[in-house]
């Protein structure tokens, strides 16, 4: 039986993505191997969102062949869909494939024979029609399923990369994503992810939209539960606000990328929202659900950003009710208008922005956690570890960490938390299950 090693770059949907990809390798003969032994094939799902992707990228590229200098190595996704060339450079790359390629890898190889040079293999992203559908399957020993509903992006926010490599925004039909959810649910998924590149703009093109599909998923049967994965900030609608509030198996956790809380900074990147829309989202989330837990994704040093755009960032982020940042910060991307801006942010601001603002995540975190004390959640355990200790989520996504005497895996179980202990949340579960 021939082995394929698998990596992947970048986001949760990009690990969708690969696991989808493993499933046909799977169905035609090939054992799943890790990426560190020896393989036949090597396939990489890259990302082209920051530098060190990128960097990344030629960095797994030699770990692959240092396990098997003659394994075959398939480069896929973003990064090859908008930089093949640059590929093509690195010694021991065999295939190139696009982002509309990557689901047909089959189709482009006819042998796994070592190549002089690399072939490539993309598609003009303004051609991407269709929807290619992707699914984190049980075999990836999770408690947690990734279902892709929505693929590209119509927006044109001047720091990304993203439309370029996926093109325009497209859905999978509710009929589609019901029969997929309905899949992970009986093959015994306690938690499901909506992903996607802009989830909150599910179905702008088939006349519905993402509160429609939530509902129709609703209806499946089953002790399960739903969580969005990111959601722009204007297409956070109330109805979805409502609709978390109201039904059990959503997650009360929303991802709202924030980016800056400068409007001039905002206006610079071309989003579609000021920092008052923004403010009044959060505002509006915690006042109908109190305990929700809110990340943001914040670039830090964008072209042109002052020390008070930085501070109004900081103060915004500081003063509203938050859990927790995922701090970015700011790379040029060739061939985006920020790239080509005036006022690029010297290397050393950026980085002494960027430890400010994530020291600012560890604390909002560390005050989120200890809100929640005294308080009971309904958790999601995954595997023991080494030490038999359980780990998990909870539906607003603080992590809880516990040495029961029982199995708790893979089960949504009542968790009373009673303090924290490093960065986990400690505490007792009922009675009737020690």
């Amino acid at each position: 039986m021939k082995k394929v090693a698998l990596h992947t770059l970048g986001c949760k949907l990009n690990y969708t993505e690969t696991s989808t990809i493993g499933s046909d390798f799977k169905s035609r003969g090939f054992s799943i191997s890790d990426f560190d032994s020896k393989a036949d094939v090597y396939v990489i799902n890259t990302c082209t969102v920051t530098d060190n992707a990128e960097r990344e990228c030629r960095q797994v590229v030699r770990r692959a062949l240092r396990s098997n200098p003659k394994g075959f190595v398939i480069v896929t996704g973003c990064y090859a869909q908008l930089r093949p060339a640059d590929l093509q450079k690195i010694e021991g790359v065999d295939l190139i494939l696009g982002s509309n390629e990557k689901f047909e890898i089959f189709n482009f190889i006819d042998n796994l024979e070592k190549k002089n040079l690399a072939c490539i293999h993309t598609t003009p992203t303004e051609s991407f029609q269709d929807f290619d559908p992707a699914f984190s399957n049980k075999d990836d020993d999770r408690t947690r399923a990734f279902l892709k509903i929505q693929d590209g992006c119509n927006y044109s926010c001047t720091f990304c990369t993203i439309p370029q490599a996926r093109g325009e925004s497209r859905s999978l039909p509710i009929d589609g994503s019901a029969k997929q959810f309905q899949n992970l649910i009986f093959q015994g998924f306690r938690e499901i992810v909506l992903t996607g590149v802009n989830v909150g703009d599910y179905g702008s093109k088939l006349n519905t939209d993402l509160t429609q599909l939530v509902r129709r998923l609703l209806k499946t049967e089953g002790d399960y539960r739903i969580r969005f994965s990111s959601i722009e900030p204007n297409l956070l609608t109330d109805e979805i606000i409502r609709l978390v509030r109201n039904e059990e198996k959503l997650c009360s956790h929303f991802h709202i990328p924030l980016q800056s809380g400068s409007d001039l900074i905002l206006k610079q990147m071309r989003r579609r929202y000021l920092s008052e829309l923004y403010q009044n989202r959060i505002e509006q989330v915690k006042s109908l659900i109190p305990d929700c837990g809110i990340g943001v994704d914040v670039i830090v040093g964008f072209p042109g950003e002052t020390e008070h755009d930085f501070e109004l960032t900081y103060k915004l982020l500081n003063e509203m009710p938050i859990s927790y940042l995922h701090v970015f910060t700011y790379s040029e991307r060739p061939g985006t208008p920020a790239a080509e801006m005036i006022n690029q942010i010297p290397k050393n601001i950026r980085k002494e922005r960027t430890n400010r603002l994530r020291i600012l995540s560890a604390k909002k975190k560390h005050l989120f956690y200890s809100d929640m004390i005294g308080k009971k959640e309904r958790v999601l355990f995954e595997h023991p570890d080494e030490d038999n200790a359980f780990k998990g989520f909870s539906s607003n996504y603080v992590r809880v960490i516990h040495k029961p005497d029982v199995d708790l895996t893979n089960k949504l179980t009542e968790f009373m938390i009673t303090g924290i202990q490093n960065e986990y949340c400690i505490g007792e579960l009922p009675l009737n299950l020690n």
